[in-house]
This record gives C-alpha cells, sequence and structure tokens, in this order.
C-alpha cells in the first residue's frame, strides 16, 4: 500500500500582499509545515496569495482537489478591510457569518486595555472588534493571543484551521488550535510520524546519493537539505516500514561517519551548548572577518549565559593589539590575516574573559582585499583550550562577502563541536 494511500494529505495556504512584493519574508508556511509533517501528514503545498479573496478561495479550492484532508491558514484576520480570510473561508464552507458574542466580549476587554493607553477610542474600534468577532456558522473560535480569533472550520471537504499571520500569534494559538475537538479527531486517524534525521558538515550530497543507490529505499522517502553548511538527510519511512528506515539510518552514519554530526537530527549549535554544559565550561570569541556572527549564534539559544563568557569583535590592527593582547610584531611579521593571529586572537579571548574555550577568526571576506597568496575568502581558524587542545584551519571558502563571513560562523561553530567533543 502506498504511503499516499494512509498518510493524508495536509496543505498551507499563506496570504498577505507584502509577502508577494518581497517586503518581507513568510516564515509562517514553513513553520506550519514543520509541526504538520512531524504529526504525520503528508504536506503537499504551501501556497502564498495576496489580500484578494478570489485568490484566497482559489487557493482553498486547489488545495480541496489536491486531495488535503486538512488546509491551514495564515494571516488575514485582521481589523483592516483587506482582512477577509474569515468571510472567505465561510463562503468555501457554505455557511454564513455570525457574530460570537462572548468572543466579542473577549476581544472587547483586550482593546479596553489598548484604548486605555494609548487614548484611541470609539466607534472605529468598536467596528473593529464586531469584525474580528465574526465567525462562519458551526465554526470552533480559538481565544486570540493578540486581538483576533482563530477559527476550526468543518467543511464538505478539508477541515480548515484559520490562524493569524504574527508568527508568535500564530505559534501561541497552534496548541489550541491541536486541541480543538474537530483537529483532534482528525489527527487521531493519522499515523504518527517515525521520521529520522541525519546530518553531516563537509560531506556532498552526491556521496549521499551514490550510497542510496546501493541500498533498499523503496520503502523509505529520502530527502536531503544543505542548511547552515550542514547537510541534512530525513528519512521517512512508511507505515510499518520504521525497521528498514532504522536500519537504513545505522547504515548511512557507518558510511560517512567521519563527516557525521548527528545521527538523532540535532544541530551544531545544540550539540555545542550541550557539550559545554556537560563539560561545565565556558567560551569567548576573538573575530575579526565574522564581526560578531559567532558570538550572536552561541548566544541565540535560551540559557546561553551559562556557557557563554563573552566575545571581542577586534576589526582593526590596533583593536586587536588593544582587546586582545595579539602583539603588533606578530601582525607584522604574519598579517592580520595569519594561522599566528587566529591563534592569537583565541588565546586573547580565553584570557581576557576567564574562559575555557577561546576561538579565534580572522579572514579575508572581500570583494576587495585579497593577494595571491590570500585570497578573498581566505578565513584562518583557530580553538584553543585551557587544557591545551589547539585546532587550526585556513581554508579558502567560496562566495561573496556575505558567503564568506556565514560560512566562515559556520566552521567556527564545527571547530568549536570538535573541541568540545575532544
Amino acid at each position: 500500500m502506498g504511503e499516499a494511500s494512509v498518510r493524508p494529505r495536509a496543505a498551507v495556504v499563506v496570504t498577505g500582499s507584502e509577502l508577494l512584493t518581497g517586503a518581507i519574508s513568510d516564515r509562517n508556511g514553513p513553520w506550519v509545515a514543520r509541526e504538520l509533517g512531524g504529526l504525520g501528514f503528508e504536506v503537499s503545498h504551501v501556497l502564498v496569495v495576496g489580500d484578494r479573496p478570489d485568490d484566497l478561495a482559489a487557493a482553498l479550492r486547489f488545495a480541496a482537489d489536491a486531495g488535503a484532508a486538512l488546509v491551514v491558514t495564515s494571516g488575514g484576520l485582521g481589523p483592516t478591510a483587506d482582512d477577509l480570510t474569515a468571510e472567505v473561508v465561510a463562503g468555501f464552507a457554505g455557511v454564513p457569518l455570525e457574530l460570537d458574542e462572548p468572543m466579542r466580549a473577549h476581544i472587547a476587554a483586550i482593546l479596553a486595555a489598548w484604548a486605555a493607553r494609548t487614548g484611541f477610542d470609539g466607534p472605529a474600534l468598536e467596528e473593529a472588534n464586531r469584525k474580528q468577532a465574526m465567525v462562519p456558522r458551526g465554526a470552533v473560535a480559538l481565544a486570540p493571543v493578540g486581538t483576533a480569533p482563530g477559527l476550526v472550520v468543518r467543511t464538505a471537504g478539508p477541515l480548515v484551521v484559520v490562524l493569524p499571520g504574527p508568527p508568535r500569534e500564530l505559534q501561541g494559538m497552534w496548541p489550541a488550535a491541536l486541541a480543538s475537538e474537530p483537529l483532534a479527531e482528525l489527527l487521531a486517524g493519522v499515523p504518527r510520524a517515525a521520521s529520522r534525521s541525519l546530518r553531516y558538515f563537509g560531506l556532498p550530497e552526491s556521496e549521499i546519493a551514490a550510497t542510496l543507490r546501493e541500498l533498499d529505499v523503496r520503502d523509505v522517502e529520502v530527502t536531503t537539505c544543505l542548511r547552515r553548511s550542514e547537510l541534512e538527510v530525513d528519512l521517512r519511512p512508511r507505515p510499518g516500514a520504521e525497521d528498514t528506515a532504522a536500519a537504513l539510518a545505522s547504515e548511512l552514519a557507518q558510511r560517512h561517519a567521519r563527516h557525521l554530526v548527528s545521527a538523532d537530527g540535532a544541530g551544531t549549535d545544540e550539540l555545542v551548548a550541550a557539550g559545554l554544559l556537560a563539560k561545565g565550561a565556558t567560551v569567548a570569541t576573538g573575530e575579526s572577518c565574522t564581526g560578531g556572527m559567532l558570538a550572536s549564534r552561541l548566544v541565540d539559544r535560551a540559557g546561553s549565559s551559562a556557557y557563554v563568557a563573552g566575545g571581542v569583535v577586534a576589526y582593526s590592527n590596533e583593536a586587536k593589539t588593544a582587546l586582545l593582547d595579539v602583539p603588533a610584531e606578530l601582525i607584522a611579521a604574519h598579517g592580520a590575516v595569519s594561522p599566528e593571529v587566529a591563534r592569537a586572537l583565541a588565546d586573547g579571548a580565553r584570557k581576557r574573559f576567564g574562559a575555557d574555550v577561546g576561538i579565534g577568526i580572522t579572514g579575508v571576506a572581500g570583494p576587495d582585499g585579497g593577494t595571491a597568496a590570500k585570497p578573498v575568502g581566505y578565513v584562518c581558524f583557530c580553538v584553543t583550550t585551557g587544557d591545551g587542545l589547539v585546532l587550526a584551519r585556513d581554508p579558502q571558502l567560496p562566495g561573496g562577502r556575505a558567503d564568506v563571513r556565514e560560512r566562515a560562523t559556520d566552521v567556527g561553530m564545527h571547530l568549536l563541536l570538535r573541541a568540545v567533543r575532544g
């Protein structure tokens, strides 16, 4: 039996003309798609449409015709004239909009507090309140995280979940949507996801492709994606083929063990944090060409104050000497971009912050400044620890200025991972 016949399909419809013009990037579509995949749905489409009723209605019909059992929409639930998602979904379901009085009162209480702070009150606010409390007949209304409620609407075709556009509100409302009776009933019949994920660093996709050609993967869907310089290999078995996927994951991990970051889907940032915490160690950064990007990655995780001691962006030679004690004569002898200066940056950062691990990065990000000996993309890395470990690399990274800086940050994170793993 094929997977499509046992695993229900789902689609995501994201509304917002600003997404089509490129004014902002869509964050909701990928997030919802990942959530749906984790719940066991086969996500068939992620559609982005403008704030036009006909386009939204067409997207709903398209998803239904594609066999979606569930459609999740995002956006178009606010108080303005172009917020028409509730109206369009009601039309798609063939039911009228009705005023939900308890929801109107709930939103009114939220808006009253806002009006008291801002001084905006009156008929316009009351009309906005009433508009947002209009829900399709028979729909389950979800309490707002901002001011707009969500909706779960049964139709003759797919179940439609309507969520607000701001990512914070959408993600905050998601648990309530999952717990609603219509969606919980649908989820009860969805086979649980049993996907596996492996992550590699420095391994080309062609190597995985060659391995897969040698192995039996008929009952396992394999997808690869290069993200943050890591090759993610996702294995999604058809129901009943979980053991096959486990064996395939084990074989892939063994065959490419040299480049394996994790066999359980854990990313480098997560592993670096876990490794530092397990050792009770702290890290400090001395960055030049990456301009603080590595420190930003390290502190991006909650709880990073437990293992990040600090960092210095030492861009000029004078800053390298004054802030991280890089000897001026060392720079004069070897150049600011050199393995020797990277080592001095790592040691200087570690000593300045009293950290257990230090990392130094210096390079030629471009587009100018390269030479025959040190071309654009040449970056020197060094990680040192208090117990004498030294890891150094000086690759030439491809791409433009932004690419070099991003890839240098990735390499720095992987060197830190090697250091904390010993």
